[in-house]
């Protein structure tokens, strides 16, 4: 029985640290009575639809698909991949392979083929006692591909399972690597590391802060076992962040501690903020992405119609969110004679209508992705 009971309490607090924390409030909003999803290979793509430039990584119930050229494809069976992540270079992929009771992070050439795993958490042989178990999720490559960071659920305290932020050698082992940062008792851990490239480590840390709501803040820290600096604050609420390719923005998902998730951006300076800028409002969004080129953002979202349905691919043009300034109004020409000779003046013209804003695109339908697992593209 007692064997049974912490194996219960480490799986549940496994699943509240791991990935739904991200979204506690998601899977409430979950539609019961919605059709049963397709799977991404299944829907045929429409003549003349929109489509991403590259190819786009995701996962969905427990396999990791590939988007290209506007058609799907399966690179794994659905056996527990989550959390797709490109090499720095954009050779290969890391990915996560959940067995229920450990999780360990593989290499995945882009076609699908496992080339190696790189961590061993499953623990002694024929022991399922969790405490010999260990889990790495959030896998990310330095930029130089030397060092691997991911969220790892060491030091444990007891039953809790929270993650702490790990950088270990790529090509060594799990005894070779170091602790960055430690997460509080129950609070879900530190997850989501995206090493800078000025050195040091982003990541999302969850509180439970005064008024006993769990909390997300972007934090940031520049050398091992110190105290580092919070980029956002806790009435923010804020998780899931993403460079832009020119590294000079920052995407993040916010909720200001309401049943909400914005798609937010700022600008970024090394380990500084800029002015937060809410992009999309009425959707409840989830892993934010930029494209390679720069031409917008992708995330995962409901359809509008369904705000309680299962979550779809969505694309937003950098027009939405960047706007290109307007023409400039050319200068009246001078009139020849000097002004005693200026005809009369004319009506002011009618001012040019505001254009309509530019709207998210809706890539899917009838999908159910995963929204706790981030996405990967390349070009």
């Amino acid at each position: 029985m007692i064997s049974r009971f912490v194996l219960a309490v480490a799986l549940v607090v496994l699943m509240v640290a791991a990935g739904t924390v991200t979204y506690l409030f998601l899977g409430s909003h979950q539609s019961r009575v919605a059709l049963k999803p397709q799977k991404p290979t299944e829907p045929t793509p429409k003549p003349k639809a929109f489509v991403l430039p590259g190819t786009v990584y995701l996962a969905q119930s427990g396999a990791i698909f590939s988007l290209s050229a506007g058609r799907f494809h399966q690179l794994t069976p659905e056996g527990g991949w989550m959390q797709p992540t490109l090499y720095p270079d954009g050779s290969n992929l890391l990915v996560v392979k959940n067995t229920g009771l450990y999780s360990d992070i593989y290499v995945m050439n882009r076609f699908g083929t496992m080339l190696r795993q790189v961590t061993d958490n499953s623990g002694p042989p024929r022991n399922n006692y969790t405490g010999y178990k260990h889990w790495s999720f959030y896998p990310r490559l330095s930029p130089d591909q030397g060092t691997l960071w991911m969220a790892y659920d060491e030091p444990k305290y007891e039953y809790d399972t929270g993650f702490s932020i790990w950088a270990m050698p790529f090509n060594g082992t799990i005894r070779q690597a170091r602790v960055w940062s430690i997460s509080g008792y129950y609070t879900g851990g530190d997850v989501q590391p995206i090493p800078m490239p000025f050195g040091g480590v982003m990541y999302t840390r969850y509180t439970y802060p005064a008024d006993g709501k769990l909390t997300g803040q972007l934090w940031y820290i520049n050398r091992a076992n110190t105290t580092g600096k919070a980029l956002t604050t806790e009435d923010e609420d804020c998780r899931s962040p993403s460079f832009s390719p020119d590294l000079t923005q920052l995407a993040m998902i916010c909720t200001y501690k309401k049943q909400v998730s914005y798609l937010t951006i700022a600008s970024i300076n090394g380990p500084n903020l800029g002015a937060r800028k809410n992009i999309i409002t009425d959707q409840m969004v989830a892993q934010p992405i930029w494209a390679p080129d720069g031409s917008g953002i992708a995330y995962l979202a409901p359809d509008l119609s369904s705000p309680a349905g299962n979550f779809q691919l969505w694309f937003l043009p950098r027009d939405a969110y960047n706007p290109p300034p307007p023409s400039p109004v050319p200068a009246p020409t001078p009139t020849p004679g000097g002004p005693h000779n200026a005809p009369l003046p004319t009506p002011t013209p009618s001012p040019v209508p505001t254009p309509a804003p530019i709207k998210p695109i809706q890539l899917t339908t009838n999908l159910a992705l995963d929204a706790n697992s981030p996405i990967a593209w390349s070009l």
